[in-house]
């Protein structure tokens, strides 16, 4: 299949974190908040979001690698080598990330979101409400 799709970042986001060893393997393990920037194009979109929503916020891992198809899980040697759609590994063939976030400030175009394990620069493709 050679189908390919689009996608185009709605922001980035702006973390302590620079490095992918510094960053926790999943947000509950430390991570800090972040600020997602949005484009000034997706300001009607976030239009109704409010402090204290649950948010999954949907990232491209851009400095994976996508050729990637089986990891250690959680990087330790110790385990066996797992087929990466059994992990939660930011390598793998399409890197999308997904982070359950607490909406934590509204600042403009600017959303303090956490915890996330995302480093600096990483483009968000989509924020969607966690529905109870």
């Amino acid at each position: 299949m050679t189908t390919t799709f689009p996608l185009h970042p709605i922001g980035t986001i702006r973390s302590e974190i620079k490095d992918r060893s510094q960053a926790p393997k999943q947000g509950a393990e430390g991570a800090p908040d972040v600020w997602l920037e949005l484009l000034p194009a997706f300001a009607d979109a976030a239009a109704d979001l409010q402090v204290g929503d649950q948010l999954i916020v949907i990232t491209w891992f851009h400095l994976s690698n996508r050729e990637t198809q089986k990891v250690h899980p959680r990087s330790d040697p110790q385990r066996r080598l797992t087929g990466v759609f059994a992990t939660r590994s930011p390598d793998r063939p399409n890197p999308l990330g997904l982070h359950e976030v607490t909406l934590r400030e509204v600042d403009g175009l600017r959303l303090r979101i956490g915890p996330m394990e995302a480093i600096d620069g990483t483009p968000v493709v989509d924020i969607k409400p966690i529905l109870c």
